[in-house]
C-alpha cells in the first residue's frame, strides 16, 4: 500500500502553533499520549496493526520541503527560528509503538513534547483511512456525494433566504482531518465547499489543503496545551492562567480564540479575568451543552463590561450543518459566531464513523487530565490525580 501521508503540512494548524510555544518556552518537556476508540468498530482495529506500522515507517521518513517551509514563513504568527527548526525536523519512529491487547489496538507515543505532540493528527488520519478503505465502494462514495450536496443546498438556502437578516455572518470551517474518510475525500469536500459557498466557508484546519487551495488555515490551541501546564511547575490551581499567559506572550494578539473545557467552563471563566477577556478575541466550545455554554460566555463578557458583539464564540463539538445553523440563529443577535465542522463534513458516507482520539495522559512523568463538560470525553490514566483535579477546581463535587 502506498503512503497515506504525503506531506508534514497535512495536519491541523494548531499543531504548529502549539509546537512553536513548546519549542520557545519549555523545549525539554516530555509527554505521553494514548490512543482510545470510544465506540465499537464494525471491524476490529487490531486487523490494521501491520499496515499501520508500515504507514508509520513512511511517515517518519518525511521532511518539510523548501517550498513548504517557504509557505510557513508567510504566516505572520510563525517565527523564523521555528521554521529553521522545522527544516531539520522529522518524526522519530522510536517514540511511537503499536501493539494489540485484549483485542484492542494500543498506540502509545512517548518522547520529547516537541516530537510527541506532532504525531496525533497523522496517526488518527491513517487509522481512519486504513479502516474505511476496507468498507469503501462506489455506493459509499455516491452516498457521500449525495450527502455533501444536500448540506451545500441547506447552506445555500440559508445564504439566499436568511443571511441578510442576521446581525453577524455565518462562518464555517473544515475541522475534519483527524476523522476523514480519506485524504482525497477531504480535499474534494473542502474544494467543493470553497467553490460553492465562498461567503460562508472560511477555511480549513488542514495546513496543506489551505496552502494548495489558497484559503485560510484555521486553528489556535488544543486541550493538550492546557493539560501540559498541569505538570510544568506552576501551582495546579493556576495552570489555566499560566497557559493563557504563555500564549499571550508568544502571539501578542494573534490566534486569539481560547479553548474553555479542560476543567469545565465554570472553572475556566473563574480564571478568564478582564485581562484575558480583553486580550483574547473569543472562546471555543468543544463539550457540554453549547447553548448553556454560550449564554455563560455572553454573561461573563457583560459582567466584565465588555460588549459581546466585539467577541466571537467558536463551536466545534460534533456539529452538523443543521446544528450549526440553529446555534447561529440563537447567538448571532448578540455575539459573533463561527463553526468548525469535522466528521459531518469529511466522513459522512452512510457508515458509522470511528470515535478515535490520541490524548496526552502525562507530561514530565506526571499525570495530566481533562475534566470535560461532556463526561464521556474525560480521559486520564490516574484516578487519584483525577480526583485531586476535581477537588482543586470543584468539578463534579456536591454543592
Amino acid at each position: 500500500m502506498p503512503p497515506l501521508i504525503h506531506s508534514l503540512l497535512d495536519t491541523d494548524l494548531y499543531k504548529f502553533t502549539m509546537l512553536q510555544v513548546v519549542l520557545h518556552q519549555f523545549p525539554a518537556s516530555h509527554g505521553e499520549y494514548e490512543f482510545k476508540c470510544r465506540n465499537r468498530p464494525d471491524m476490529p482495529l487490531t486487523q490494521l496493526k501491520k499496515e499501520l506500522e508500515a504507514q508509520l515507517d513512511w511517515l517518519c521518513q518525511l521532511h518539510f520541503t523548501q517550498e513548504e517551509l517557504a509557505h510557513l514563513r508567510t504566516l505572520r504568527f510563525i517565527k523564523s527560528d521555528f521554521v529553521d527548526y522545522l527544516e531539520l525536523f522529522h518524526l522519530q519512529r522510536r517514540f511511537i509503538t503499536v501493539s494489540c491487547q485484549d483485542e484492542e489496538l494500543v498506540i502509545r507515543i512517548k518522547g520529547p513534547l516537541v516530537q510527541a505532540m506532532f504525531f496525533e493528527i497523522f496517526v488518527l488520519a491513517i487509522v481512519n483511512e486504513l479502516y474505511f478503505r476496507r468498507l469503501d465502494s462506489a455506493e459509499v462514495r455516491a452516498e457521500g456525494l449525495r450527502r455533501l450536496e444536500a448540506k451545500i443546498a441547506v447552506l445555500e438556502r440559508f445564504r439566499d433566504g436568511e443571511a441578510e437578516r442576521q446581525r453577524f455572518p455565518l462562518l464555517i470551517a473544515d475541522f475534519g482531518t483527524r476523522r476523514r474518510f480519506s485524504r482525497e475525500w477531504q480535499q474534494h469536500v473542502v474544494e467543493r465547499l470553497n467553490n460553492a459557498l465562498p461567503d460562508i466557508f472560511r477555511g480549513t484546519s488542514n495546513v496543506y489543503l489551505a496552502w494548495k487551495l489558497g484559503i485560510t488555515p484555521i486553528g489556535t490551541m488544543a486541550h493538550e496545551f492546557f493539560q501540559a501546564f498541569q505538570a510544568l511547575g506552576v501551582r495546579l490551581r493556576d495552570f489555566q492562567k499560566a497557559a493563557l499567559e504563555s500564549w499571550v506572550q508568544e502571539y501578542r494578539g494573534d490566534l486569539g480564540i481560547a479553548l474553555t473545557d479542560v476543567v469545565g467552563m465554570d472553572a475556566f471563566l473563574a480564571d478568564f479575568d478582564l485581562y484575558f477577556a480583553k486580550l483574547f478575541d473569543g472562546l471555543r466550545h468543544d463539550s457540554g451543552d453549547p447553548y448553556q455554554w454560550g449564554e455563560k460566555a455572553i454573561a461573563h463578557y457583560r459582567k466584565l463590561r465588555i460588549d459581546p458583539a466585539t467577541k466571537m464564540l467558536t463551536f466545534s463539538d460534533g456539529l452538523s450543518v443543521d446544528s450549526a445553523l440553529d446555534l447561529h440563529r440563537h447567538f448571532s443577535p448578540h455575539i459573533q459566531v463561527s463553526f468548525g465542522i469535522g466528521t459531518h463534513f469529511t466522513n459522512d458516507m452512510g457508515l458509522e464513523p470511528l470515535q478515535i482520539v490520541l490524548k496526552l495522559v502525562s507530561c514530565n512523568g506526571q499525570p495530566v487530565a481533562k475534566l470535560s463538560d461532556s463526561p464521556g470525553k474525560t480521559m486520564c490514566s490516574d484516578e487519584t490525580f483525577l480526583a485531586y483535579l476535581r477537588q482543586v477546581f470543584k468539578v463534579g463535587l456536591p454543592a
